[in-house]
């Protein structure tokens, strides 16, 4: 396509279909703009070319797993209906630019496929780690040039990063080799690119969800060969929206926080001569709680207990998908988030007066008056809690937040059923 065919495409009712399924039917006048403005931007910045592409990838939303993962549990996560697009066409030149809209122009060869200390935490870093793991993985890479847009919220953990990082996965996928790449498998290329070249040391549950969509439950027991599945369920008409709200927490100084949660699960699983919680049981621990007590700490003791018991809540979660039971699977969020708080502990800081968290997720009951769900979303003690809140109630819900934490601090979505894709 060149930029008249795409105008072309965007007026048509398979344009408008695409974005019923990605983005809903009410807000195709919106997406319609937002897709226009990237075309123009890049016949603006690379000029029109006869072989334009269009890839949407999706963020993500944890459902359920609150801190699980790095003790080799499972987490059921979901992508939501925000997301990285990218105009984009091949070059012959063995160069990738990337025109992200608000950020400078990232420009580089692929010559040179090995980390690059300047670039670490960049985006160019991704591009880089991203085309040098699929050359390793046997995949052919090639220059392009892209113009991308995100409305995926930073800070939010709906994993801006992610949806970038496989969204680059797709474009190469879709160029330079036959386009079927599996989602498991462009999920572990963007970790790989986060991990080696950009440097930051996440798990791998925010960019399977960007690259399956949909609901989609992990199992961590094998590390290096992780189990993924799509969970089947129509979110649309379940008659729920799912919020998310910023409490506008500080996150500086958090990381000791962070960090404890991992090394007290850790510490637990040691006094056994285990390595992480997977390899152990809850008997295990009620049996010997009291020498636990003096090895490891009493927090230690409830937050692997939080981890057993939320573990398991991800099979029943995904169970109640697969089954259409509604309130059963409202019911598990609203057990693990009750788990979060006063288990896992992550909701507040000890010794901190500010409680957004604890707060938020306070009046959130209130509003929801014993309807719909709600849970910390994410790493906590700061940042972000999740609702799944009645349509009904929606308009009053997202007041309350706003009021709290000031306006437009709580967002609406829906579950995007597709992952990351080539649009046309």
């Amino acid at each position: 396509m060149n930029a008249h065919d795409c105008a072309i495409y965007f007026a048509s009712p398979a344009f408008a279909e695409v974005c019923t399924t990605l983005y809903g039917a009410d807000r195709l006048d919106e997406a319609r703009a937002r897709w226009e403005s990237v075309l123009n931007r890049f016949v603006r910045t690379f000029g029109d070319r006869s072989d334009l592409a269009l890839f949407s990838a999706p963020g993500r939303t944890e459902i359920g797993g609150n801190h699980t993962d790095h003790n080799n549990g499972c987490v059921l996560a979901a992508a939501v209906d925000l997301d990285t697009i990218a105009v984009a066409a091949p070059n012959d030149r063995g160069v990738v630019t990337v025109a992200s809209e608000g950020f400078p122009v990232d420009s580089l060869s692929l010559d040179l496929m090995r980390p690059r200390p300047e670039e670490a935490h960049t985006s160019a870093a991704m591009i880089r780690g991203v085309a040098a793991r699929m050359e390793q993985l046997g995949y052919a890479v090639g220059g392009f040039d892209a113009c991308t847009s995100s409305n995926v919220l930073k800070g939010s953990g709906l994993s801006s990063s992610a949806a970038f990082e496989v969204l680059l996965v797709t474009i190469f996928d879709s160029f330079c080799n036959k386009g079927d790449m599996p989602p498991l498998l462009k999920a572990q290329i963007a970790q790989y690119a986060e991990n080696v070249f950009f440097g930051k040391p996440c798990g791998l549950m925010d960019q399977t969800a960007c690259a399956y969509g949909g609901f989609v439950a992990i199992d961590f027991r094998d590390t290096a060969h992780p189990a993924a599945e799509s969970v089947t369920f129509d979110f649309s008409h379940a008659g729920y929206a799912l919020v998310i709200t910023d409490t506008k927490g500080d996150h500086a100084n958090l990381t000791p926080a962070y960090a404890s949660i991992r090394e007290e699960m850790n510490a637990v699983a040691a006094y056994f001569g285990k390595s992480v919680l997977r390899e152990c049981t809850r008997e295990q621990v009620l049996e010997n709680a009291a020498a636990l007590r003096e090895a490891a700490g009493d927090r230690a003791i409830l937050r692997a207990l939080h981890f057993f018991d939320d573990n398991d809540r991800v099979g029943y979660q995904k169970a109640a998908l697969e089954r259409g039971d509604m309130d059963a699977f409202l019911g598990y969020i609203n057990a693990s988030g009750d788990s979060s708080w006063e288990l896992l502990q992550n909701c507040m800081v000890p010794g901190q007066a500010s409680q957004g968290v604890t707060l938020g997720l306070a009046v959130s009951r209130v509003v929801l008056a014993g309807e719909g769900a709600c849970r910390v979303h994410g790493g906590g003690f700061a940042g972000t809690i999740q609702a799944f809140v009645p349509t009904t109630k929606v308009a009053a819900y997202v007041k309350a937040m706003d009021a709290l934490f000031g306006e437009g601090s709580a967002k609406v979505l829906t579950i995007r059923p597709a992952g990351a894709m080539r649009v046309a």
